[in-house]
């Protein structure tokens, strides 16, 4: 049963329900954000005060904890202040940047920082060279195993996640493995886009090279076993990075996404567009392309997706510069370059997975297909809804590879 009126709410609402088992929230809390959008009329302001209010009350528990001692408490409850906010702003994406998203986005960073600051295994706060700039990020130590040379999980975000979701999505489950994990912001995600205002590319491998090089000056790192695991598009970055990437000892699509276009071009060839010029979303004629525009607003999920996220993410103005910007995200030519062991998973029901049994045929390295369904709580993108068989199978995957 929804937990938010509003589909789109209801989609971005029930993302911290994967990260109950891992510390970011609980049932109750989110319910309660539900009741209070409804009460507050179900709008995108609602939603987002909604959230806020509770990630706020979150934070003041946790400034008394910490002010009676009571540190592992304190820790907890940032960590929920952080998810909370990371769940309130997705429906205020876009240009120009809402004030609220921003705000959202500091308070949640900062409670994030301070929560992976306490414990006994303090996570390190990273500045990654990049390209004249840096890229943030954490270096988080093994649980227990801070100190030894581990292996590494590179973990990369696609189009909306941000280094909270991350760390409660999969770093984790990882740390407890015993993986040293580090997290980062790309271009075109989290920190980097809202404060850098670095817009998304499909040469992943020239980011994740720069990640590589600045972990493998780490003496905790062991750079014969550095990892990259990628969801939601990270399902195509990670492929890419591990293309032109080749200190890579192992490759995880979540789901396996051949081309972020393809999906474009079967909805227009089902509007009527020839094939052949489908081929080409770019330079669509203006009349078959006012039609899809017609569409695409039409539709609330794919408005925001295109036209809210799509257009900030990638730096366009219109639909036309958006889907010629979304033409270069494809593994076309890159698959045969790939040489470490790669997983590819699928579940059922989410559109983002329909090519990952081909990229999987594809492939010419050691590789495994892991296939998730709806029977066991699992269908879905992402598997958000039961991350905690995702990351048991694909960390068991991970430990026969890296040993």
């Amino acid at each position: 049963m929804p937990l938010f009126t509003d589909h789109l709410h209801d989609e971005f609402g029930s993302w911290p329900l994967g990260f109950i088992p891992y510390g970011g929230a609980d049932h109750g809390e989110i319910a309660a954000v539900g009741r209070a959008v409804a009460d507050a009329g179900g709008s995108d302001d609602a939603f987002h005060a909604a959230w806020s209010e509770a990630a706020e009350r979150l934070a003041v528990q946790a400034e008394a904890a910490l002010a009676h001692g009571h540190v592992a408490s304190a820790r907890g409850l940032f960590l929920r202040a952080s998810c909370f906010h990371a769940a309130s702003y997705h429906p205020l994406y876009g240009e120009p940047v809402d004030a609220r998203l921003l705000q959202s986005f500091r308070r949640q960073t900062d409670y994030l920082a301070r929560a992976l600051a306490m414990g006994p295994e303090p996570a390190l706060p990273l500045r990654i060279p990049f390209e004249g700039t840096t890229l943030p990020g954490f270096l988080l130590p093994a649980e227990g195993r801070a100190s030894e040379r581990r292996p590494l999980l590179i973990l990369t975000n696609g189009y909306d996640g941000t280094l909270s979701d991350m760390y409660f999505a999969s770093a984790v489950a990882a740390t407890r493995r015993g993986y040293h994990c580090l997290v980062f912001d790309g271009p075109g995600q989290g920190g980097a886009l809202y404060e850098q205002g670095l817009r998304m590319r499909p040469d992943w491998e020239t980011v994740v090279r720069a990640v590589v090089d600045h972990a493998i000056g780490f003496d905790i790192v062991d750079v014969g076993r550095i990892a990259l695991s990628g969801w939601s598009l990270g399902g195509y970055l990670a492929p890419r990075a591990a293309s032109g990437e080749h200190r890579l000892a192992a490759c995880i699509c979540d789901p396996g996404l051949w081309s972020v276009a393809s999906g474009f071009r079967n909805a227009a060839v089902q509007m009527g567009v020839p094939p052949e010029l489908a081929a080409h979303l770019g330079d669509l004629p203006q009349p078959w392309l006012d039609k899809l525009e017609r569409v695409v607003a039409a539709d609330r999920r794919l408005r925001w997706a295109v036209m809210q996220r799509g257009y900030w993410v990638h730096g366009v103005g219109s639909l036309r510069e958006y889907l010629a910007a979304a033409e270069q995200f494809t593994l076309d030519g890159r698959l045969e370059s790939i040489r470490c062991p790669t997983l590819v998973t699928v579940a059922e029901g989410d559109s983002f997975g329909q090519s990952a049994p081909a990229l999987f045929d594809a492939l010419g390295c050691p590789k495994k297909l892991l296939r998730f369904t709806a029977a066991e709580g699992a269908g879905g993108h992402c598997e958000m809804q039961n991350r905690s068989l995702l990351n048991q199978r694909v960390l068991d995957w991970l430990d026969e590879q890296l040993g």
